[in-house]
């Protein structure tokens, strides 16, 4: 019975993209939260374990579910598959406002720099000036220039890798296909 189990799992796990074994409906929630499946939060374990899974793969994936035959029950299947959309879409949309966010602030602290630099070049260039109060403002102004251009610069270009992956994963989510599938 046990090597016919394994090899029912072994072919069930070569016909789609990504599987996961579950014991009961519980291991997709975090076990401190005693709500109802339908607002229950999702346990970080499973995240990782399904961001880990779905790292390689494309969008439109399927996302199974394998429980145990004894186990399953179509309502409270039905109301995990809304939960965990609602959840994929939630993320996916705080995500897309954050990067928004962050090229904004990016932006502004690049034209702030700009700013900067145009302050910096009038006062250098201004005739009549004092050189006792240029000098100084010339060398604070242009290194504050420089630094808050590039520092707007690396902010809206270099991302770092887990945002990026994390922004990935919740995109090809929103579409997966979930199912669960006996065992």
């Amino acid at each position: 019975m046990a090597a016919e189990n394994a090899v029912e799992i072994k072919s069930i796990l070569n016909e789609i993209e990504v599987s996961l074994i579950l014991d009961t409906y519980d291991d997709i929630f975090s076990d401190f939260d005693p709500r109802p499946y339908n607002s229950r939060s999702l346990s970080e374990d499973f995240l990782a374990e399904a961001k880990r899974a779905t790292r390689d793969k494309g969008a439109g994936l399927e996302l199974r579910f394998l429980i145990p035959k004894d186990a399953r029950n179509a309502s409270k299947e039905a109301l995990i598959t809304q939960r965990l959309r609602e959840h994929f879409r939630k993320h996916n949309r705080l995500i897309k406002k954050e990067r928004i966010k962050s090229r904004r602030r990016a932006l502004t602290l690049i034209a702030i720099g700009v700013v900067i630099g145009m302050v910096d070049a009038l006062t250098l260039s201004a005739p009549g000036l004092n050189a006792i109060l240029t000098d100084p403002l010339g060398i604070v102004l242009t290194p504050a220039s420089w630094y808050t251009i590039w520092n707007g610069f690396d902010r809206l270009i270099a991302r770092p890798r887990d945002e990026v992956a994390e922004e990935e994963f919740y995109r090809k989510m929103v579409s997966a296909h979930i199912t669960f599938t006996p065992y």
